[in-house]
């Protein structure tokens, strides 16, 4: 992989089952970037995704993401893929039966956590840097929006992944929410995580301005801009 590239995709052709949705995509994102994915419903932005998190396959072309070959890119080897990958997603999908605590020690004791004293820590280092180190006893229904969607982004970082694909995230929030999160976002890109974040918010865009990758008839422009 060139670099520091955590994402690299090269004359890359995107199917959904047999129907090209996007065609010779050559996108490369480095540790630590924070880059806008935008365009219309149904312009391929989610299928971009999916090959990113493996839940599709490249059709032509070569793409590697956080040391993953995709063209060699096994059943089994997608969770490995995914521990690399934080994902934070609009609606918020915490597990609403238990405290924010145990929201966070589910996904570890998932991905292969054991000791107890190590799982307490990274749980209280992942709300600390969200800034929520206080509702770590709280259930998801009494925190705010805002509140949950950091939750997201706390339970995304909690196996050190190279990159953090947000989709939509301020989809559900008011717009001062909103700025917030993408705000906390990229303060976590310049640690080193590189952000590629999904968004119909131009406002967002315009108010925080950084790299647009654009998605229109059926292929991925680098360094778009908005009107």
């Amino acid at each position: 992989m060139a670099g520091n590239a955590v994402i690299n995709l090269k004359n890359v052709d995107v199917f959904q089952q047999k129907h090209l949705v996007l065609s010779d995509v050559n996108l490369n994102i480095d540790k630590g970037e924070f880059v806008f994915l935008i365009g219309q419903t149904g312009s391929g932005k989610s299928s971009l995704l999916k090959i990113i998190y493996g839940e599709l396959h490249i059709g032509n072309g070569e793409g590697e993401i956080a040391g993953f070959d995709l063209k060699k890119l096994a059943e089994r080897d997608v969770p490995y893929l995914r521990r690399k990958l934080g994902i934070v997603f609009q609606d918020f999908q915490l597990l609403t039966d238990r405290t924010i605590e145990k929201n966070l020690d589910f996904v570890l004791k998932a991905t292969g956590w054991k000791d107890k004293k190590l799982i307490e820590e990274r749980i209280k280092d992942v709300l600390e840097k969200v800034g929520l180190r206080s509702k770590i006893r709280k259930m998801p229904h009494e925190l705010s929006g805002g509140e949950q969607q950091r939750v997201v982004i706390a339970r995304s970082l909690l196996n050190n992944p190279d990159i953090i694909l947000a989709d939509e995230p301020t989809g559900n929030l008011d717009p001062e929410t909103s700025e917030e999160i993408v705000l906390l976002l990229k303060q976590i890109s310049q640690s080193g995580t590189a952000v590629l974040m999904a968004t119909h918010d131009y406002h967002i865009i315009r108010t925080l301005p950084s790299r647009i990758i654009k998605c229109e008839a059926g292929i991925v422009h680098d360094d778009a801009t908005i009107n």
